[in-house]
């Protein structure tokens, strides 16, 4: 979905509600994702901003309840547990080192001009994001959308290490989340399968590359589209259910 929004694929569902008030309505978020890479991160970021429009404006005019949901994503599968050096990484993705600065810029430049910070100076690893995928499959719904915000922020912002279990427990710390029953879920194997659900589900639909919204379950949209078009999707979801 993709709301978040940093990443992924967002599912979407209207169903009616006796209660048009927004504030009032269910919203949670199911997003195939992925937590790194560059334009990703940043189309997903314009995405969830159109997103949120989309569904405060549905609801005021229809008075339904739009339910959204985060799901994982990889888009490198070959990673390591323990990633890579980034600009290894990059160079061995883009065909050199000569590339990644041209890149690196323009990204970041595309990013301030929509508010959204890059500081690929403090970033040194392509980090394994399997972890943090896991850890929000464990948090509850309503805490998912500000966990995966703080992990962006500490990627991109700040070049915090998002593949080590102890970087990703002191983001929670900061979130005010409880880390004991999160380090005991993750002891457990808590996550892997929803996880690994998620992967093989994306890989069934198809889906190569994030924001990718899922509406219903029955439809997909690629990219970050204008608040009205999800507005006008709502709309036709809603006439196919008979609502």
């Amino acid at each position: 979905m993709i709301a978040t929004v940093r990443s992924g694929i967002l599912k979407v569902s209207a169903k009616p509600s006796a209660r048009p008030n927004f504030k009032e309505t269910r919203s949670s978020r199911s997003c195939i994702s992925t937590f790194t890479p560059t334009w990703s991160a940043l189309g997903a970021e314009s995405a969830k901003k159109n997103v949120i429009d989309a569904i405060e404006q549905w609801v005021a005019e229809s008075g339904e309840d739009v339910t959204v949901s985060y799901h994982a994503f990889l888009l490198d599968h070959s990673l390591p547990p323990e990633g890579l050096p980034f600009r290894a990484s990059m160079a061995h993705k883009m065909g050199g080192e000569h590339r990644i600065e041209e890149m690196l810029q323009r990204v970041t430049d595309a990013g301030a001009a929509v508010g959204v910070p890059f500081r690929f100076d403090r970033v040194t690893r392509m980090p394994n994001t399997v972890l943090a995928h896991r850890l929000t499959a464990i948090l509850p719904a309503e805490r998912q959308e500000a966990w995966i915000d703080a992990v962006m922020m500490a990627y991109f912002e700040y070049g915090r290490d998002i593949a080590k279990r102890d970087v990703l427990l002191e983001i929670a710390a900061d979130l005010g989340l409880e880390t004991f029953p999160l380090e005991t879920a993750l002891d457990e194997g808590r996550g892997a399968e929803e996880v690994q659900e998620d992967l093989e589900r994306a890989s069934a639909m198809g889906i190569s590359g994030v924001p990718f919204f899922v509406l219903n379950g029955k439809y997909g949209l690629s990219g970050a589209y204008p608040a009205a078009e999800f507005v006008k999707a709502f709309g036709k979801l809603a006439e196919q259910s008979g609502s």
